[in-house]
């Protein structure tokens, strides 16, 4: 790949931080998952568990989160530690936070995936300020190890017989983790991916050719990920792909409940996956309408 598609974070650009260059391309050896038979995603709004586990990949810590829809407490209210699952088999839909973060900085994303019947793992990347290593793919290897771990709990755990583990997972996150969810279809594929959304992310390089539904969500005045990378990283997908834009949003604000345009994020990004992991058509069909308002801009090849 050559620099010039590389993008330098101004964060990253004002600490120093030196770019070096990707490495190869490796599928993730594992079956190539089936497309995700249609059926309705859930409706109702289920309460909110989460286990926490220290997991690693060689040296590199990864204390995950896993936020998934439970059995008892308010629906989607705050998650209670260890509940029992709720009834039913739910697919996997991943969350990477952003610089400086963790898996409890994007609650309204994690939150929101569990209450509308996804489990969530959410890793905490030990070198969370590294944006080295997203660009040498610490952090998309480090994903791909979160998602076997996750699918390995469908056995002999509390999650047992509730995780969906044929119709492929879904990959999301924001900045520094939107850049790890593209290197996951690019640079470092995974091809247990059939959903994906990088938000506000930057071309992270040539597609690997997996058969995966994205969805890019950035905001057009993003000093810190030029939009016109991610743009870049759209128009070089196949079908089917979709662009949010956030006409005169910043970086992420947009992601906060606050935000006078959010409802578009959300709606979005959680009928996205319903149609992606469920195969929900009544998603899909109401993608236009959940994205569009007078503060958005939608493009859609589906």
């Amino acid at each position: 790949m050559s620099m010039r598609r590389r993008t330098f974070l101004g964060t990253a650009a004002a600490a120093g931080v030196g770019l070096s260059a990707l490495g190869g391309t490796a599928v993730a050896d594992t079956p190539t998952p089936r497309t995700a038979s249609p059926r309705q995603a859930p409706t109702q709004k289920f309460p909110i568990g989460v286990r926490q586990y220290n997991w690693s990949r060689g040296g590199r810590q990864l204390l995950t989160k896993i936020f998934y829809p439970a059995a008892t407490g308010n629906p989607g209210g705050n998650p209670i530690p260890d509940a029992p699952i709720a009834s039913g088999v739910f697919p996997i839909a991943e969350w990477s936070h952003g610089m400086g973060c963790n898996s409890d900085c994007y609650s309204s994303q994690t939150h929101d995936l569990a209450a509308a019947g996804f489990i969530c793992p959410a890793p905490s990347f030990s070198d969370n300020t590294n944006i080295g290593s997203v660009y040498n793919g610490n952090w998309s290897k480090d994903v791909s190890e979160v998602l076997t771990r996750t699918l390995a709990l469908n056995t002999g755990s509390p999650f047992a017989g509730h995780i969906d583990t044929r119709t492929g997972v879904g990959v999301s996150g924001h900045s520094m983790g939107g850049m790890t969810t593209h290197g996951l279809l690019t640079a470092w594929p995974d091809n247990r991916i059939v959903a994906a959304v990088p938000v506000a992310c930057v071309d992270m390089g040539n597609p690997a050719g997996l058969k995966a539904k994205v969805l890019f969500i950035h905001g057009s005045n993003d000093g810190t990920c030029p939009i016109n990378s991610a743009r870049q990283a759209y128009s070089e997908l196949p079908a089917p792909k979709a662009f949010l834009t956030q006409n005169g949003a910043d970086h992420g604000s947009f992601l906060t409940p606050q935000y006078p345009y959010y409802a578009q994020t959300e709606n979005t990004f959680l009928d996205w996956f319903r149609w992606g992991l469920y195969g929900d058509t009544a998603a899909r069909d109401r993608l236009r309408g959940d994205a569009t308002s007078n503060g958005t801009s939608w493009v859609a090849a589906l």
